[in-house]
């Protein structure tokens, strides 16, 4: 496969077809390289040289009714995680002046749980108020689980630029990783966000048993919701959960992963984020090749990088932070 030319041809408006998705996933390794030289054509089409840094507060630990079978902090997790109900104002307003003082362009507060109750979302609604006051181009991402519609018009109202609430893995997979809600719940929420005026974020976890054709089919539902912000995270099989002991990713697999989602999400923002240490090793600075975008610092329950690692392999790369607030993003896109 020429995959220069088809990065061409994805830039003039050509969607893959399942044949050439699977030969990217399969390529052979000595393929890798030009893999990802035609996928960094795409993504230097749209965002050139710039990394996009966001950072997480994991505003309420654990306490989730739900049973996902990847999550340290489910119901049925034996993890040895940090639990805490919802944080509270102050805090997570000091969790954005680090990000502003680490040039980090979005802060996205998470919290556990099924979904948020008014509490929650009231907690969170003047807490973006405050920081909004403070750092008024800095974009805030809340990902609070299952929402009803008049949360989402509050979370707008208040300020939040971008919901995130992850597909997780394929449709025809979910019920293999969990039971207490169906996909189609994930996809509503999405919706809802989009109908209440805010940005939609959703990505997915790979490495969970998955086939080739569930991370195709991921790729594409992504398409079709049109999430402006694409988390690609790579499982970090945690002891105490289901897929404790799964490790099914090399680093070079990996890369491909990210090229396909690059090939079929060319204009879109994708970001390498939970598992990239553990996964991608020493080849983490390929993956802003096909991505343009990473966490700095820790995730929900698991360690990052070091911010001083992350920022030494942006130089080297000789890539920029980009400062942009979100409505430059949605005029890219």
């Amino acid at each position: 496969m020429n995959y220069e030319v088809l990065a061409q041809q994805v830039l003039d408006g050509y969607q893959l077809t399942d044949t050439e998705a699977l030969a990217i996933l399969k390529s052979p390794d000595e393929d890798l390289l030009p893999l990802l030289h035609s996928a960094y054509k795409i993504r230097n089409y749209y965002y050139g040289n710039k990394v996009k840094l966001n950072m997480i507060i994991n505003t309420k630990s654990g306490l989730c009714p739900e049973n996902c079978g990847y999550c340290s902090q489910s119901i049925i997790s034996k993890a040895p995680i940090e639990k805490y109900a919802m944080m509270k104002q102050d805090e997570i307003v000091a969790g954005a002046d680090r990000a502003a003082s680490l040039n980090v362009g979005t802060y996205c507060i998470v919290a556990s749980g099924r979904g948020p109750v008014n509490r929650e979302i009231d907690i969170v609604v003047d807490s973006v108020k405050a920081i909004k006051e403070k750092h008024s181009d800095m974009t805030i991402c809340a990902c609070l689980g299952i929402l009803k519609p008049e949360q989402a018009q509050k979370l707008k109202e208040a300020g939040v630029d971008r919901y995130n609430h992850n597909i997780n893995t394929s449709a025809n997979h979910h019920e293999n990783i969990t039971t207490s809600h169906t996909y189609d719940d994930r996809v509503r929420t999405v919706e809802l966000a989009k109908e209440a005026g805010i940005s939609p974020c959703s990505g997915v976890i790979v490495g969970m048993r998955e086939t080739q054709q569930d991370v195709i089919a991921m790729a594409r539902s992504l398409h079709a919701l049109d999430a402006d912000s694409i988390p690609v995270n790579f499982l970090n099989a945690v002891d105490g959960t289901p897929l404790e002991g799964t490790h099914e990713l090399n680093p070079r697999y990996c890369l491909k992963v990210l090229c396909l989602f690059r090939f079929i999400n060319p204009s879109k923002e994708i970001r390498v984020s939970g598992g990239r240490e553990v996964n991608l090793g020493t080849l983490q600075p390929l993956s802003l090749y096909p991505a343009n975008s990473i966490f700095l610092g820790d995730y929900l329950t698991t360690e990052g990088q070091a911010g001083e690692k992350d920022r030494q392999m942006l130089e080297d790369l000789g890539f920029e932070v980009d400062l942009e607030p979100l409505q430059h993003e949605l005029k890219v896109n």
